[in-house]
């Protein structure tokens, strides 16, 4: 990735010279067309002169959205909060230049929330770990004009390293949790339902707001399960008539509460919800049960507990900080735990059935394909970022990358899924790349794992075929680029009746076919095209 850096103070040494080029100092002459990505890096000069430092803050706003009206508007453009890094004050109540900072904090703002490529960063989140002398170097500043202590660089580059992650809407899906110890205070089979250390004064307290904490993250798209040696009968009990409970049976998707070792309860656990591994935190007071797991299942991310309870809230915001916060989330997100749960009445269901087609038909689905617009695009680039295992191609492409290829006259369709047991919501996408008047390219193809098992794949694809069809397309192709995670894919192409073209020797597979025919779908889906 290229980028090009707007700033008024030195700033290689925290971002580095690999694909990076600089504007000169407080220089918005040049907007370049050919690059990728563009950041805007200003931070408060130092000057004595409050007056004219907070009129010189004020221009950076006009200064912004001039660039941002001569820069490519397809393409991310991420914008760093203004910090005071030096904060200096003749006299008490002068509070000028703080207003020109938050001014221009507030406009950027105002400018993520209407702009759809652009995203804004809390620098303020970096700073506030460091005390002024530290923050501030004046020997490299008054040599480099480095304003920003370039002994930092390291530990910016880190953090930084994460930012891009939320910027991407990557992050772990699913936290693990044990009972006993780490949800409430004492062990229950011993201290019983009212006996468990839960709200009232310290340390239940404690295990109140790390309990309404967490489902606060449940409610923001994060998936929790339970792992824990304990009897069922007694937590079920412990749900319903503890009265200061905030987390109950059905905030979790997933739960193995039994006396199997927690290795074996995780794996179910990834099973059941149809993750990966490596999308797992498991959190737990026990550093043997820890230690299991990180020598079993090092894909699993696991955390060192707290010792004492009031650290509890501490950790939960180093979990968010370092697994689970991103950049927006979309009302999907916020359902997910509804979804999970909807899965598992599902899979009980389908025991009910002899035949697979009798439980599909009683599902009563309702499949609907939407083409891309401004209300879906940010699930569609969220679904890139974070979709592996249905994935043909695994391209991943950011909110302005997509609104790029629309522009560029591509066709992308994404599809919401609802059945009599809930709403998945938008769940699969499928982007279209005109190569002539009769011929498009599947550029992606994914569908999220919640939904597979049911044909809905597909029901998809068949229904795009046909649209594709009716609207004079009579020729496709598609690649299936192989890797660690999209093996279960490898031959979907097959199944849908394309030719095998070529293979190459990282095992790519390249696919054509001819719209001659419409494709048949079966009647227990119920499909609206919109």
């Amino acid at each position: 990735m290229t980028t090009f850096v707007f700033r008024n103070q030195t700033v290689e040494a925290f971002f580095g010279y690999d694909g990076m080029t600089y504007s000169g100092y407080d220089d918005i002459s040049m907007v370049p067309g050919e690059v990728d990505r563009y950041i805007w890096f200003y931070q408060v000069p130092v000057n004595a002169d409050s007056a004219q430092l907070a009129q010189e803050i004020e221009s950076y706003s006009s200064k912004l959205d001039i660039v941002l009206s001569a820069a490519d508007a397809s393409k991310p453009f991420v914008v760093f909060s203004l910090v005071n890094l030096f904060p200096m004050r003749l006299t008490g109540d002068e509070t000028a230049v703080q207003q020109a900072v938050t001014a221009f904090n507030d406009h950027i703002a105002a400018l993520a929330a209407s702009w759809p490529n652009v995203k804004w960063v809390d620098f303020s989140e970096f700073t506030a770990r460091y005390d002024a002398d530290t923050l501030v170097n004046w020997k490299y500043y008054l040599m480099s004009q480095t304003l920003l202590n370039p002994k930092l660089a390291r530990d910016f580059q880190s953090w930084w390293q994460r930012i891009e992650g939320e910027l991407a809407l990557q992050r772990k899906k699913c936290l693990i949790l044990d009972l006993d110890n780490t949800l409430w205070g004492g062990v229950l089979g011993e201290d019983g339902v009212d006996g468990i250390k839960l709200g009232g004064d310290y340390p239940g307290k404690a295990f109140s707001y790390w309990q309404r904490s967490l489902l606060q993250l449940a409610q923001n798209g994060v998936i929790l399960a339970v792992c824990s040696k304990n009897n069922e009968p007694d937590v079920e009990e412990a749900w319903q008539h503890n009265p200061f409970m905030v987390l109950k049976r059905e905030h979790f998707s997933a739960l193995r509460i039994n006396w199997q070792d927690k290795a074996t309860n995780i794996r179910e656990i990834a099973s059941e919800l149809n993750i990966g591994l490596d999308s797992m935190v498991f959190v737990d007071d026990n550093p043997t049960e820890r230690e299991l797991i990180k020598q079993v299942l090092p894909q699993v991310e696991v955390p060192d507990f707290p010792a004492k309870p009031y650290e509890l809230m501490p950790f939960f915001k180093q979990l968010v900080e370092k697994y689970f916060r991103i950049y927006a989330v979309t009302s999907e997100d916020r359902a997910k735990t509804e979804q999970y749960r909807a899965n598992a009445m599902r899979q009980a269901e389908q025991s009910h059935f002899a035949d697979l087609e009798s439980y599909l038909y009683s599902l009563d689905m309702q499949l609907d394909i939407i083409p891309a617009d401004e209300h879906n695009l940010p699930r569609i680039a969220q679904m890139t970022q974070k979709t592996n295992q249905f994935n043909l191609t695994t391209r991943r492409y950011t909110e302005a990358d997509v609104q790029q290829r629309l522009d560029q006259g591509w066709r992308v369709f994404c599809m919401s899924v609802r059945d009599r047991f809930g709403d998945s919501g938008i769940t699969a996408t499928i982007f279209l790349e005109p190569t002539d008047d009769t011929t498009v390219n599947i550029d992606t193809l994914l569908l999220s794992c919640r939904i597979l098992g049911k044909g809905i794949e597909e029901a998809f694809i068949k229904t795009v075929f046909n649209l594709l069809r009716l609207d004079g397309y009579r020729h496709i192709t598609a690649d299936y680029l192989p890797t660690a995670k999209n093996g279960q894919t490898a031959d979907f192409y097959d199944r849908m009746g394309m030719t095998l073209e070529a293979t190459d020797e990282a095992g790519a597979k390249h696919y054509s076919m001819a719209l001659s025919d419409m494709f048949e779908i079966k009647n227990y889906y119920n499909i609206r095209v919109l």
